[in-house]
């Protein structure tokens, strides 16, 4: 749902699947017990009686940044430019960037082409997908997908000073923000 204030508006996202919490929950449990099976050549005294924790929190570092990183998540619209919170990244782009006769709604299952294959930087689950990745087509896209195989594809103009060429974003209503996109270009136009 799209909630308009003065100059911003803010789309919906869907929820992140329970795939994805479920591997961050996997990881950590195998890398505590990885912590505590392995052989140790010390032998624990009285004196580190206490480090029986540092596995524990140092385990849990390992999955604590992702997911911070799977809360921040956001696509808004704010003073002539779409904003996109994605994980660790946070990217503007003009909305006279985009090239929106080429922008489409497809889905990722059919259009196989467009799927991300190679994470270039950013965070990579089942089910979510946030940062630059590089796509089947060896195109160079700014991702933001969660939990859906729907996703809207805005090309960039053709610019020098940027890598990627493609945005791929998954808000839950993804005609309304194609639609929003359409309408302040063409204000911006005028």
């Amino acid at each position: 749902m799209a909630k308009p204030t003065a100059s911003t508006q803010e789309f919906e996202l869907p929820s992140v699947p329970p795939a994805a919490w479920m591997l961050l929950v996997g990881l950590w449990l195998a890398v505590l017990a990885w912590s505590y099976l392995r052989p140790s050549p010390q032998h624990w005294t009285a004196t580190y009686s206490w480090s029986w924790v540092v596995p524990i929190f140092a385990s849990a570092l390992i999955v604590v940044g992702p997911f911070v990183w799977m809360q921040r998540r956001r696509i808004e619209i704010r003073d002539g430019q779409l904003r996109i919170d994605a994980g660790i990244r946070t990217r503007k782009f003009d909305i006279a960037a985009f090239d929106l006769d080429k922008a489409r709604i497809l889905d990722l299952g059919e259009h196989t082409e467009f799927k991300p294959l190679l994470k270039l930087g950013g965070v990579g689950l089942p089910g979510f997908k946030a940062g630059r990745f590089l796509l089947h087509n060896r195109s160079r896209a700014f991702c933001l997908l969660v939990g859906t195989e729907k996703a809207l594809l805005l090309p960039l103009r053709e610019s020098p000073d940027r890598k990627e060429k493609i945005l791929l974003l998954s808000p839950s209503q993804p005609q309304k923000l194609l639609a929003c996109l359409r309408e302040r270009q063409a204000d911006s136009s005028r």
